[in-house]
């Protein structure tokens, strides 16, 4: 017997803040599918306020109250038997994030947990990758936000370990990020993947989600160092402006764009990686995982 039932994950990044609704198909006997049904995407900029000011301003605890409550309405209007809603990186460091916590709590009835990296990198090591990975390969997950990457290694098929580090888009375009950030992520990777001869990696988030649609690459097949590294120097070929026109960017991704892509290319280049892989999944997709995941183990 089929059954259906719809979960809500909603992630708050320090670029944006979404919510993923996902149908759960199960039947006995055969495998559970997750189906992504609704993806809402505001660009509330939390680390914008954050990483220069310790808190988040006025204007966006306003904004993330009236965006709680939408999105709310379209857990119930959906049907949505569990959620989770996550904070990453901007939350952590705000001095003002548990008030912000509460507020929404009150205002909403939406329960925000703010995860630490460390968890942040487990949840997104959820996600399911079963149809990329293949059990006698080696990859390098990396997960780019707006306030911090997380770097997962697998191989044959298991996880065999996950670092987050404060190397992010919002960091970057704000200046920071020092110069022993970056070679600290540099030795990680290097330090990790200089025992296996072949590398592939695993790209996810909004940029690198961008660049794959805008490749014209069929789903599954990956964008190569050098397409990306074109790509790259394509970006800082244009203004900003010029990105929002000629590339069709929103305006929240064509400064950050920038970048991820620098992110991307440096993790490629210190674990020797030739190919990128896109699944366009991330935290949001993980989330669910741990729900159904939850479930399984209060059965």
């Amino acid at each position: 017997m089929l059954t259906i039932e719809k979960y809500g994950a909603i992630d708050i990044g320090s670029n944006a803040v979404r919510l993923l609704i996902s149908s759960i198909h199960e039947e006995e006997g055969k495998t559970t599918r997750f189906k992504k049904t609704s993806l809402v995407r505001v660009p509330i900029r939390l680390g914008a306020d954050v990483f220069k000011d310790k808190k988040v301003s006025e204007e966006n605890v306003a904004r993330m109250v009236d965006a709680m409550q939408a999105y709310q309405l379209l857990m119930k209007t959906h049907k949505v038997v569990r959620y989770k809603a996550c904070a990453t990186s901007a939350m952590r460091e705000a001095q003002n994030g548990q008030e912000v916590v509460q507020l929404i709590k009150e205002k909403t009835g939406i329960q925000i947990d703010i995860i630490d990296g460390k968890d942040e990198a487990a949840i997104i090591a959820m996600t399911d990758l079963h149809e990329l990975i293949n059990t006698d390969a080696t990859y390098l997950y990396v997960d780019v936000g707006g306030g911090s990457t997380e770097f997962t290694l697998f191989h044959n098929g298991k996880n065999i370990i996950s670092k987050s580090f404060k190397l992010g888009t919002v960091r970057l375009l704000n200046g920071l990020v020092t110069e022993n950030a970056w070679e600290d992520v540099e030795y990680w990777i290097k330090q990790n993947t200089k025992k296996y001869a072949r590398i592939s990696l695993i790209g996810s988030g909004g940029n690198i989600n961008n660049i794959f649609k805008n490749s014209g690459k069929n789903t599954g097949k990956p964008l190569s160092f050098l397409y990306l590294s074109s790509y790259y120097k394509l970006l800082n070929s244009l203004t900003y402006e010029e990105r929002i026109w000629q590339l069709n960017l929103n305006q929240d991704r064509a400064d950050v764009i920038l970048p991820a892509t620098r992110i991307y290319l440096s993790a490629m280049k210190w674990s020797r990686a030739k190919d990128i892989y896109v699944p366009k999944i991330g935290l949001s997709d993980g989330i669910i995982k741990s729900l159904y995941n939850e479930k399984l183990n209060t059965k």
